[in-house]
């Protein structure tokens, strides 16, 4: 049994993610810094102890303390535009061990759309960090996440399972490129300079394209400009003329609405879109179009095939590794719940072995204290041993 703080709180992890649920529906329960900076708050003042907050393109997720699951799953649909109805009907729900394993396969890329996928590691820190910040991070939940980045580290260390470029940003790019066959010359518009949004940018000019920047920050535009000279910028009122000159756009902003509407896009316009934004930033209107393709972060995923196929056949001893970490952590938090349990037992066998030894030695003339010590001592020793494993045993 996983507890922390009292026996009322359990560890859980409710969410969603791309296995159940598409990107317009993970759009819905997708949660924004400041979202997910007011659910730690309340979570904060309902009197949870811990626990924190992971939203990303390809899942949202509450790892934490509660008394039940149900807390986690009122705090995540009170913050998200989606309903509990809809939330219900494609969530997953982990507890206890389940959810210690379910957070090491995480990080370790094995629950990610692109298998192996190195950026969730960062998005697990960025979460936890923002955790911490809230004060909803205990030593437990610590040591969990120390646990986590080390199973991380031991599949990146002794595994090929995350090597090789494939990341939703890469996937775009693969996607552009065998779609064109040849990304040289080639007119790329960009809407969002985020992480992902520069990622793009710089695997797009390594390709030869041509590409044009459009973004709300116009602050940030002009420092990605500095840092890659061959980058054009352009307002966000200039979005319908530039693409009436692009080949392709790649959409990744954090935008909680559609930014590209069915008014943005010029009426003879022969454009492919692709759209990382989750929750999804091309309106679906713009899908009427019979001259636009838009393609998602779903379809996405099943363009990095071969690079997938390779990772894959390292699934099995990634697995070994999750399941090595997991059960030390699991035998840690044994050890831990047994602590107490343990120390008053040893307290108790120190106190009877006093006063049989003060006995001893008022009876006895010849009495040897530091033999009776020594002896007395080994016995206590060999006794908690015994305690110990029969009490692991009990707990199994």
């Amino acid at each position: 049994m996983v507890t922390a703080h009292s026996s009322a709180f359990h560890l859980y992890n409710i969410g969603i993610n791309y296995q159940k649920a598409d990107t317009q529906l993970r759009g819905e329960f997708s949660l924004s810094p400041d979202q997910q900076i007011r659910l730690l708050a309340q979570a904060k003042a309902q009197g949870l102890p811990a626990l924190f907050v992971l939203s990303t393109c390809n899942r949202t997720e509450i790892m934490g303390f509660a008394r039940n699951p149900y807390e986690l799953i009122s705090l995540l649909v009170a913050h998200a535009n989606g309903d509990m109805a809809r939330f219900t009907n494609v969530a997953s729900v982990y507890k206890g061990a389940e959810a210690v394993e379910h957070l090491f396969r995480t990080a370790t890329g094995l629950n990610s759309q692109i298998p192996g996928d190195h950026e969730i590691i960062g998005q697990l820190k960025n979460a936890f960090q923002q955790a911490q910040e809230a004060g909803m991070v205990d030593n437990f939940l610590s040591r969990l996440f120390d646990k986590a980045l080390a199973a991380s580290k031991d599949v990146k260390t002794n595994t090929a399972f995350s090597r090789g470029i494939t990341s939703v940003a890469f996937a775009g790019v693969q996607f552009l490129q065998t779609h064109f066959g040849d990304l040289h010359g080639k007119n790329i518009l960009l809407y969002g300079a985020g992480k992902m949004g520069c990622k793009a940018c710089r695997y797009l000019l390594k390709q030869g394209a041509n590409v044009t920047l459009i973004n709300r920050s116009q602050h940030k535009a002009l420092a990605l400009q500095a840092e890659l000279p061959a980058l054009n910028i352009a307002p966000v009122a200039n979005l319908t003329a530039q693409l009436a000159q692009a080949d392709a756009l790649l959409v990744a902003t954090g935008a909680t609405t559609p930014t590209v509407l069915p008014e943005h896009i010029p009426v003879q316009c022969d454009l492919l879109m692709l759209d990382l934004s989750i929750p999804p930033n091309i309106s679906p209107a713009v899908k009427q179009s019979p001259k636009v393709q838009v393609v998602d972060l779903d379809s996405l995923s099943q363009s990095t095939t071969a690079t997938v196929a390779q990772r894959e056949s390292y699934i099995p001893v990634v697995e070994k590794i999750v399941e090595q970490h997991k059960n030390a952590f699991l035998d840690w938090v044994s050890e831990r719940e047994l602590t107490p349990i343990i120390q008053d037992f040893k307290t108790q066998l120190q106190a009877i072995q006093q006063r049989e030894l003060a006995f001893l030695a008022q009876k006895s003339n010849n009495f040897n204290a530091e033999d009776a010590q020594y002896l007395s001592d080994r016995l206590i020793q060999k006794t908690m041993a015994q305690f110990v494993q029969y009490l692991k045993t009990a707990q199994a």
